[in-house]
């Protein structure tokens, strides 16, 4: 019988890769430590619309299954080690856009989520993923990652009380002689020195530490209230999501006004995971000598099933996690990586009374922090072309200003295919970008029609 390790046998192409089991593991260990994050952001996020009792351990368990789930299928099906959990600003825009901003119930916000995920793997299944991705502007979709972090940086502000609103300016700075302020300003600064000083787990910990000061001091920053204790342990068994587990209304998703926000999904899934995908691909050495990556569908079509299975569990779409470059820096090379961290997302399971020790303010840093992250973006954006730069322009901030991601989007969209026909450049604009936009447009008069 030919040995397990090599090459040809080698399930993990751990020797083409360079690679080893113990390096695997660690790398997994690592990119699960700075993303494990959104076992008490998420929560923080969707429990804003999905209101019932236990409602907090089910989302928890929801997103530790869809992220195992995810990070699972990714490592056993492309061999990457790329893992995967509901994503930052989808799960933003599914609790503050759908449901409390347009009144659509969590159930059908969920049958939104789970059509965007078939959607998004037919488009991966047939090939048609590379003309979508060329449809959009560079400038445009760069200019999508920064606005859903200013989204996320408002959020995060607004939840810790540093920004309120005001009757004259809109918009003003909170109290900060107020105990849930302060700890958002510790939460911050503290995990901004970790990031400055290379912590890998530098968001988690924040979190963890302003939650401890919040609880060693006894501020009311829980429902208004001191921390009560765990009256039952910090290990427990799993809540099973009960009241989440198909309660997705994917009649409801059809109805009409629904195809605008299942557009956004895919939109915002699709290009957030190209980017991420492609970014991860080139840190790891894994593209090809025409900047390809291999075995793509594969990829996409995992991240595509991830947010169908995620939308079934009950939880916003489920996305590739650019907190998996700390695994690959680490020397992850392939899926062992990516399972490492799918199995300890099950462990996760187990810990969920932690979830009640952590208060909306110790959440608030991370959203910021992670807002600034995706600002980085706007590097590459040319500021210089007002065809490119106006659009850009009115993406990023038309999220946070107008509280959506759709308004964002939309605002790019139509702006950039106006400016650039007019001004005679319509050969750099994609029969596609006419089409979106003609959309987005019948929307915003479906929405003035009432």
């Amino acid at each position: 019988m030919a040995e397990m390790d090599t090459e040809s046998n080698d399930f993990w192409g751990l020797r083409a890769s360079g690679s080893n089991v113990s390096r695997e593991l660690s790398a997994g260990l690592t990119t699960f430590l700075t993303m494990s994050y959104i076992l008490f952001v998420n929560p923080t996020i969707l429990g804003e619309a999905i209101v019932f009792d236990g409602a907090g351990p089910q989302l928890m368990t929801a997103t530790a299954l869809a992220a195992a789930f995810g990070s699972l299928t990714m490592g056993l099906l492309s061999r990457y080690p790329f893992a995967l959990a509901p994503g930052m600003g989808l799960n933003a825009y599914f609790a503050y856009t759908v449901v409390l901003g347009q009144g659509v119930p969590w159930q059908t916000a969920l049958g939104a989520v789970f059509l965007s995920g078939l959607l998004f793997l037919a488009i991966s299944v047939s090939g048609a993923r590379q003309a979508l991705i060329n449809a959009i502007p560079r400038g445009l979709k760069f200019a999508t990652t920064a606005g859903i972090g200013g989204f996320l940086a408002m959020i995060g502000m607004k939840n810790g009380g540093l920004v309120v609103d005001h009757p004259s300016t809109l918009v003003t700075m909170g109290d900060l002689s107020q105990s849930g302020p302060l700890l958002v300003l510790f939460g911050l600064v503290l995990t901004a020195i970790l990031l400055a000083r290379g912590i890998r787990a530098a968001v988690l910990i924040g979190i963890l530490a302003t939650a401890v000061v919040a609880m060693l001091f006894r501020a009311p920053v829980y429902q208004g209230a001191a921390f009560a204790g765990f009256s039952d342990g910090i290990v427990a068994p799993p809540a099973w999501p009960d009241d989440l587990f198909l309660a997705m209304d994917i009649p409801g998703a059809l109805k009409l006004g629904a195809p605008a926000i299942v557009f956004t999904f895919l939109f915002v899934d699709f290009f957030d995971s190209a980017g991420t995908l492609i970014g991860l691909s080139e840190k790891a050495g894994i593209l090809d000598k025409h900047g390809n990556l291999p075995h793509s569908r594969a990829a996409f079509s995992t991240d595509a099933l991830a947010t169908s299975v995620g939308a079934a569990l009950g939880t916003s779409s489920t996305t590739c996690y650019i907190e998996s470059a700390a695994g690959i820096e680490d020397g992850g090379r392939t899926g062992l990586t990516a399972v490492t961290v799918a199995v300890l997302f099950c462990l996760s399971l187990f810990l969920w009374p932690l979830a009640s020790a952590v208060p909306g303010v110790a959440t608030a840093p991370a959203l910021i922090v992670i807002g600034a992250m995706m600002m980085f973006s706007t590097t590459y954006v040319d500021w210089r072309d007002y065809g490119e730069s106006v659009p850009a322009l009115l993406t990023i901030f038309g999220m946070p200003f107008t509280y959506s991601i759709t308004n964002g989007i939309s605002l790019g969209l139509v702006s950039y295919c106006l400016i650039n026909t007019i001004t005679g450049h319509h050969t750099r604009i994609h029969w596609m970008m006419y089409l979106l936009s003609g959309l987005l447009v019948l929307r915003f008069a479906y929405l003035v029609g009432g």
